[in-house]
């Protein structure tokens, strides 16, 4: 009987124990789970669209009111950037196989033109509002978020079938689709349904009564439409985004989505409402840098088609998103570097990094940062230079920078076949210690591995 009372006795504390962790365990997971919505940081009451007055938020722009289903859902496509990813380099518009690499695999995304083999052109209304709102293909099978359908959620019914009527529209393409490399247990789709569960709201955008007309506006084309969050804020352990932290900035295909938050020092804070409306609207802002990597394709096969009012409520909204610091990312250097190429960089830095940049980048980067030839291409206030992961710096060297000839004509030549991982990293440390508020530590192997992460 003693035995018994002392086993007993050794094993309550155990059993209390394991049960505390338990707690804490499911305590955090709700934690997790039960974060902020993507609008909860405005407060205020939120009513359905219909029992708005005035013209509502959602749709098309007045401008384009009595436009065609078509030609309203060719506007709406583009707000909600669908080419950008269902498109991969070389490739037919729209007709999918663009790769996505990720630590855990690759993937590839879908053919959404209306071939009735390879694409969705059997798709139901029914079957693509699923598909939007739910991420349900029409099949039964689930999609990734990388399908951002937790923030297509939010877009009315007439509008995602007016991005139907668009797609229909288009010349079908037979483009199989590739299969998925991902690693288990990231290959199981039937796990999407308890992310969903969990992660997909599964509602419809509702204007919030105490902000203004634009501010509602600006909030339906950034979360419903442009899904700005899903680059831009960071992801929590369930890969869902962390509003807590919302718009702090996050890794994204190999490349930085950099803080857009209203930080003053790593993010947008201190930057006038015009001065984000034209970043916005043509992918620069002077001393500010220019858009490139996944954030240039959105300006240019998105952005750039907003009237000057959707971009100016876009602005107002991203403008209003509280600050959060992004504690990999410095203050900004916005002074031009010394005009003395022998001044401004350590003698630690890889010499080859210098004889690059004067061989080929200064005769347009200039050796201030500002440049000779086009203000589209001057490195003054650039993030991607002030960044000390000099991740951007990285992809830009390897795969070029090209803007429209309408929104500035730079023509930034690819230099990833010229030089090796060891050279880009060199070149990468140069620029960053020259023009940046914190030097970068790039390696060879660092390079190599963004080469592959940010593959089209």
């Amino acid at each position: 009987m003693t035995r018994f009372s002392e086993r007993g006795a050794v094993a309550r504390p155990l059993l209390i124990g394991i049960a505390m962790v338990l707690l804490i365990v499911v305590v955090f997971g709700l934690w997790l789970i039960m974060g902020p919505g993507p609008m909860d940081f405005a407060g205020g009451k939120r009513v359905s669209v219909a029992s708005t007055s005035g013209p509502g938020p959602t749709g098309v722009p007045t401008e384009l009111a009595n436009a065609s289903l078509i030609e309203r859902g060719q506007y709406l496509t583009r707000a909600a950037d669908c080419v950008a990813c269902h498109t991969k380099d070389g490739g037919e518009s729209f007709a999918g196989g663009r790769p996505f690499v990720l630590p855990f695999g690759t993937m590839y995304s879908t053919n959404i033109t209306p071939d009735k083999k390879t694409g969705i052109g059997e798709y139901s209304d029914a079957e693509f509002l699923r598909a939007m709102h739910n991420g349900i293909a029409r099949d039964g099978t689930r999609l990734y978020p990388a399908m951002p359908y937790a923030s297509y959620t939010y877009m009315t019914d007439a509008d995602a079938l007016a991005i139907k009527a668009y797609l229909f529209s288009l010349q079908p393409v037979d483009s199989p689709r590739s299969a998925n490399t991902l690693s288990f247990p990231f290959n199981q789709r039937w796990m999407m349904g308890m992310w969903s569960a969990f992660f997909n709201p599964d509602k419809r955008f509702e204007p919030n009564t105490e902000r203004s007309a634009e501010w509602n506006r600006g909030a339906y084309l950034a979360e419903a439409m442009a899904h700005c969050g899903e680059c831009h804020t960071p992801r929590n352990l369930a890969f869902s985004l962390d509003n807590r932290h919302k718009f702090a900035g996050e890794k994204q295909a190999g490349w930085m989505a950099y803080n857009i938050s209203s930080d003053k020092e790593t993010g947008i804070g201190d930057w006038k409402p015009e001065e984000i409306a034209h970043y916005i609207g043509t992918g620069h802002a002077t001393g500010r840098g220019t858009a490139d990597g996944p954030m240039g394709e959105a300006v240019e096969y998105s952005l750039r088609y907003l009237t000057p009012g959707d971009v100016s409520a876009l602005a107002a909204y991203v403008a209003s998103v509280p600050a959060a610091k992004a504690s990999n990312q410095p203050s900004i250097k916005n002074a031009p570097a010394p005009d003395d190429h022998n001044m401004g960089v350590s003698a630690t830095i890889d010499p080859r990094g210098k004889e690059i940049y004067e061989g080929a980048c200064v005769s347009c980067h200039g050796w201030s940062g500002t440049s000779p030839v086009l203000d589209y291409a001057s490195l003054v206030g650039a993030r991607a230079v002030n960044d000390p992961t000099a991740t951007n710096a990285v992809q830009i060297v390897l795969s070029g920078s090209t803007r429209d000839s309408a929104h500035g004509s730079l023509y930034m030549p690819e230099f990833g076949q010229a030089y090796s991982d060891t050279e880009v990293a060199a070149v990468a440390n140069y620029i960053t210690a020259r023009f940046g508020s914190s030097p970068s530590n790039m390696t060879a192997a660092i390079v190599e591995n963004l080469r592959k992460e940010g593959a089209k």
